[in-house]
């Protein structure tokens, strides 16, 4: 914003372009999401779009608005892309620990996943490390150490959702669930001392429990796309920007890790309903949720039971419960 301002006062125009896609992104055209001075749009536009990935015709890239909402918008993005990452790991873990599947059937369990409504970047790449073998023939994927690091914007996120007091709760859990994980000599030990419960494997129909964890995984990821995009919404009130929140979900379709074919009906739902409160409302989210409630709360009461934490979708109902709430306890706070 300052070097805008700055800039255009000197006759220079300047823009700030959010990048995704890695080396692939590199190689084969990225999700560009550029920002800053519109003046310049006209100049640049043939250029980037030239080069950013294709979603069928459709270039992923096009104008995000003025000052540094470019980078805000790719800030949001990777604090979309942990989110995703940790409802992934949750519906492993409760494969492996809960249903005591091999590391083989989940693998299949997730490409049966992607070539349905779930289908994205995302899961494929986790059905293909749940399949990768080590040079014994053992799986990879538990050989790894269960400590994750993380570069910084998904706290960055969870960090901007505060200042605005945006309840972007899944992507801060997300964030969480890696800072707990990084305590891995605490928690170890923590394991010879703290019990939990005397159960912990699923004895009912594993195959329909698989599909409540499928059903769950994509109704926290509803949620989590409806927070991100709330985000973006109050900073764009913020900073008086102007966002196009279908054209920011096309952007991402293709040549960036949040890739999908659920950000088609979020482009559409934004291009129905420009003005849409939150995607939970529109009709095609909100018909998603009712399909996918009953199977969302079995599967997190069942976490509960057998004592696996699932902080990504247990968040992502508890914000559900409580944005459907005409009236919240918060009264009782007020009083103090």
């Amino acid at each position: 914003q300052r070097r805008c301002k700055a800039l255009e006062e000197r006759g220079l125009l300047f823009v700030g372009s959010g990048v995704s896609g890695g080396e692939e992104g590199a190689r084969y055209g990225p999700s560009l999401m550029p920002g800053g001075s519109e003046k310049a749009w006209p100049h640049i536009k043939p250029i980037f779009q030239a080069i950013a990935a294709k979603a069928g015709n459709d270039p992923c890239c096009d104008w995000v608005g003025g000052d540094g909402s470019g980078h805000f918008v790719k800030m949001v993005h990777n604090g979309i892309e942990y989110g995703d990452m940790q409802l992934c790991c949750e519906a492993y873990h409760l494969m492996k620990d809960a249903l005591g599947m091999t590391s083989d059937e989940i693998s299949q369990v997730f490409d049966e996943w992607n070539k349905g409504e779930l289908d994205s970047f995302l899961i494929e790449i986790t059905k293909n490390i749940m399949a990768y073998k080590d040079a014994d023939g053992s799986p990879l994927v538990e050989k790894i150490r269960d400590s994750a690091g993380q570069k910084g914007t998904g706290k960055w996120t969870a960090i901007s959702a505060l200042e605005y007091g945006m309840p972007v709760t899944l992507i801060g859990e997300s964030v969480f669930a890696r800072c707990l994980s990084s305590l891995q000599a605490e928690r170890v030990h923590a394991s010879t001392h703290l019990k939990g419960p005397a159960s912990t494997k699923f004895t009912g129909d594993k195959k329909e429990f698989v599909e409540h964890i499928r059903k769950a995984l994509y109704a926290s990821k509803i949620v989590s796309y409806a927070q991100g995009f709330m985000l973006m919404r109050e900073a764009a009130k913020v900073f008086n920007w102007k966002l196009n929140y279908g054209g920011i979900a096309l952007m991402w379709r293709g040549g960036c890790i949040i890739r999908s074919r659920f950000l088609g009906n979020i482009k559409d739902a934004f291009n129905k309903n420009p003005n849409l409160d939150n995607l939970l409302l529109d009709d095609f989210f909100k018909d998603a949720i009712h399909k996918c409630q009953d199977s969302w709360r079995k599967t997190i009461a069942t976490a509960v039971t057998l004592g696996i934490p699932t902080p990504a979708f247990s968040t992502a109902l508890a914000f559900y419960d409580g944005y459907r709430s005409a009236r919240l306890p918060a009264n009782l706070i007020q009083v103090g």
